[in-house]
């Protein structure tokens, strides 16, 4: 028996701004260690408690590794060829009946390896079918900086050590953008000043020298009022009216209430506002922004108010400022020639489950699911999962019986991250790196492209999928290749994106229609009550322990009801570790109270991610609904309240 051992390189894939380098170690064939690569820039040789855990996932006994086909109500394993020959034989035939839209192919975030665009392709090219429209994770947000800047991107994420003060609004980076509090805390110790928004009080709030509580919603009145501030005190920039558009209308807004007005509105003390202002005003200064405030009703509004601010205190193009939404993870890759044409329909996301059962000319009869937990993650959980159930084949491939899967016809097992062929970038920095597979998959376990190859040539298309993935791999990267960041070159080492700035906007060009920013002003600034019969918003976060609804692995989710935490004085007449029902006007679940003295009064706080199968999955609660901009999905403005059992 070889018993050497082997260090092997890779990326990390998932849903995760940091996109963490890897050192793999194998011993006969088995990965017995992960650790974080030092030689990664950001990742720094450690790894968030989800990715130091996976191994407990790759090897998980409930693991899929053969298809699983329904019969008679159960899923039954079968072979490849009978899958795909069943899989081939309904898709032509519902093409030939009701034409390629009856057909949706929902691809999301499970993995955001690139080479998972080519299932887009293969759909295009066999259609095109039907599609999702908009985005549940960060749709709100990307419509807002591309409205206001025509582009969305970020200054280099070692540009904070240039800031004077960094404000993380409403952003949690132990949880959500672990690899950046290095720097955070780097820049701490050179003299910065950090400032932490947000309505829930996290350990990001340990790490500030402010930290300010706003109502759920009360960002843009709190925005506003530091922008009143600024206009009066003169800390805005003079030269603001050569680069910004509706720059007196912005300031007329931000004036048509004082600044006590907006505290109130926001929830907040006038001194934490001046405080704000005060901090934020002595720049440079940079903005973090998070994603759980775009996951609201006016959510674009929102974060199209923090690009308006710091556009105008002339923190934008200047080194230690900028506003930070997104990093542009495909700005180094060649994707047009992946994702020509249109859909004939899109179906929005955050509407799925309604969009799916009224759809009509034609209805859609087929779903097929790539790198997604739909039932888990989208609002609406119950009718999201009776969509798919109702349909007459929807295929889920996966490594393990989700929520989805378990709605499924055909399940369709695929690699593991730490098994998968695939190029990363990253949201959360400017680096490129290789998915690499660290050992082979178990038999009977299929790459996604290797599924797509093998369906391909029942479809007739094999041909535009006879290339191995190291081919798609240069393809993606041919614009890129002569600039230091071929292949070649990140597989020597990680590699920095040549084709973004250190620093955003430094030329103060923008790609809108009049090439200046496009600033808001003018939106309904009142945050989403709650009501008297329900006097809760439910806020569903993600937690250290789960990568949306990927667990380490599924029983790491535990036994028993969800946890669900909230203020003493939230939940009168129960004590720390009560059972609970938590309803909202759609439905209810129980829970096992967490009591936090901390937290607001009027939130109650649950992990993202549990399983409807264990009874966990907050969005049951959640209504459908999309956000004002960007096809977002409206999670954090769902009124709830307590009862006894």
């Amino acid at each position: 028996m070889d018993t050497t051992s082997a260090t092997v390189r890779t990326t990390c894939n998932r849903d995760c701004p940091d996109a963490c380098g890897i050192v793999a170690t194998v011993s006969s064939g088995r990965i017995t260690k992960i650790q974080g690569d030092p030689d990664h820039p950001v990742t720094r040789g450690f790894l968030c408690y989800r990715t130091s855990r996976f191994l407990e996932r790759q090897y998980d006994p409930d693991r899929i590794t053969t298809p699983l086909v329904r019969s008679g109500g159960t899923l039954r394993p079968a072979t490849w060829d009978e899958t795909l020959d069943r899989i081939a034989e309904r898709m032509l035939r519902i093409k030939t009946e009701s034409g390629a839209a009856a057909i949706l192919h929902y691809r999301s975030g499970g993995s955001l390896g690139l080479l998972k665009l080519v299932s887009d392709y293969f759909f295009r090219l066999f259609g095109p079918t039907s599609e999702k429209g908009g985005d549940i994770c960060s749709g709100a947000g990307d419509a807002a900086q591309m409205t206001d800047f025509g582009e969305e991107d970020s200054n280099d994420l070692f540009d904070l050590l240039n800031s004077r003060t960094i404000v993380l609004w409403g952003k949690n980076p132990h949880v959500s953008n672990l690899h950046v509090l290095p720097v955070l805390r780097e820049a701490k110790a050179r003299g910065t000043r950090v400032v932490a928004i947000d309505p829930v009080r996290h350990r990001g709030a340990d790490l500030a020298d402010l930290y300010v509580q706003p109502r759920p919603g009360g960002d843009m009145a709190l925005g506003l009022g530091v922008a009143r501030l600024l206009f009066e005190r003169g800390k805005t920039d003079p030269g603001a009216p050569a680069y910004c558009d509706h720059l007196d209308a912005f300031r007329a807004w931000a004036h048509s209430r004082p600044v006590a007005a907006w505290a109130r509105l926001a929830d907040v003390r006038p001194e934490e506002i001046e405080a704000v202002a005060s901090l934020y005003g002595d720049g440079p200064s940079a903005i973090l922004v998070g994603w759980g405030m775009q996951r609201k009703a006016r959510g674009s509004a929102t974060v199209r108010l923090l690009d308006a601010l710091c556009a105008v205190s002339g923190n934008l193009g200047v080194p230690g400022g900028g506003v930070s939404f997104y990093f542009k993870r495909r700005g180094a890759f060649d994707t047009a020639g992946l994702l020509n044409g249109a859909a004939p329909r899109l179906l929005p996301e955050p509407l799925l489950g309604q969009a799916i059962l009224e759809a009509a000319d034609p209805p859609v009869r087929m779903v097929w699911v790539t790198a997604g937990n739909p039932v888990a993650m989208l609002p609406d959980s119950l009718m999201v999962s009776r969509a798919l159930e109702t349909r007459e084949m929807t295929v889920v491939v996966d490594a393990f019986l989700t929520d989805t899967a378990r709605a499924a016809h055909v399940v369709l097992p695929t690699t593991t991250m730490l098994e998968d062929d695939d190029l990363v970038g990253a949201y959360g920095h400017h680096w490129l790196g290789e998915v690499r597979p660290v050992v082979q998959p178990p038999e009977g376990v299929k790459t996604d492209y290797e599924i797509l190859q093998a369906l391909a040539t029942r479809l007739g298309l094999e041909e535009a999928f006879a290339d191995d993935a190291a081919a798609w791999k240069r393809r993606l990267l041919a614009g890129v290749s002569d600039r230091g960041a071929s292949l070649e070159a990140i597989r020597a080492g990680y590699v920095r994106n040549p084709n973004a700035p250190r620093v955003l906007f430094a030329d103060r060009k923008f790609k809108t229609p009049s090439g200046r920013v496009n600033l808001i002003h003018d939106a309904d600034p009142e945050p989403t009550p709650a009501t008297p019969e329900r006097p809760l918003l439910l806020m569903a976060f993600s937690t250290e322990k789960a990568q949306s609804s990927q667990w380490a692995r599924p029983r790491e989710m535990g036994e028993g009801p969800a946890e669900a935490t909230v203020h003493p004085d939230a939940a009168p007449g129960f004590r720390n570790g009560d059972r609970a029902l938590l309803e909202s006007e759609t439905a209810s679940i129980e829970v096992r109270l967490v009591l936090d003295p901390r937290q607001r009064t009027d939130v109650v706080l649950m992990a993202k991610g549990g399983w409807l199968a264990h009874g966990r999955c907050a969005n049951v609660l959640v209504s459908a609904r999309e956000t004002d901009a960007g096809g977002g999905a409206v999670y954090y403005d769902t009124p709830v309240r307590l009862r006894r059992r």
